[in-house]
């Protein structure tokens, strides 16, 4: 039987403060979990649009970015694939402060990205969009976080 460790912990912290749809994947083999979010939006407008993978659609937006969580000794990732990589200690694992602060920080990043595409979608100048991760402005509110209990990476 599983001990989910800072997976369940996790999942709490999203379904309070976060306010988009997500999934969780765990990926045992690689010591990682992988957190995928979607933003909606409509596209009334029928902007044509291109995904990165080359395909052009004036249908309403569906936006997925990704989140990974690793083990720095033993996952392996390209972090480009992700909007932030975030590293955990296998046996100490996360806190619940911490975890609640990066859901109510990607609730923000989300947040603040539907806007973006909102305007993009208006926007004819505009020829990209994507999510902006602060890292330092994350990492400045972590050293304010005090950490109490930690749930390590879940046991199988």
């Amino acid at each position: 039987m599983a001990k989910f460790g800072f997976l369940s912990v996790l999942e709490e912290e999203m379904d309070k403060h976060f306010s988009f749809d997500y999934a969780m994947d765990w990926d045992k083999k690689n010591h990682a979990v992988e957190l995928t979010f979607i933003l909606e939006a409509q596209n009334a407008g029928s902007v044509e649009t291109i995904d990165d993978t080359g395909e052009v659609s004036s249908e309403d937006i569906v936006f997925e970015d990704y989140v990974l969580f690793y083990n720095p000794a033993k996952s392996t990732f390209d972090a480009d694939d992700y909007l932030v990589t975030i590293p955990y200690e296998p046996k100490k694992g996360l806190s619940r402060e911490f975890l609640a602060y990066f859901a109510q920080t990607l609730n923000d990043v989300a947040t603040h990205g539907l806007d973006d595409l909102m305007d993009f979608l208006t926007d004819e100048t505009a020829t990209d969009f994507g999510l902006d991760w602060d890292a330092q402005a994350f990492e400045n509110g972590r050293a304010e976080l005090k950490e109490t209990e930690f749930y390590p990476y879940p046991r199988y």
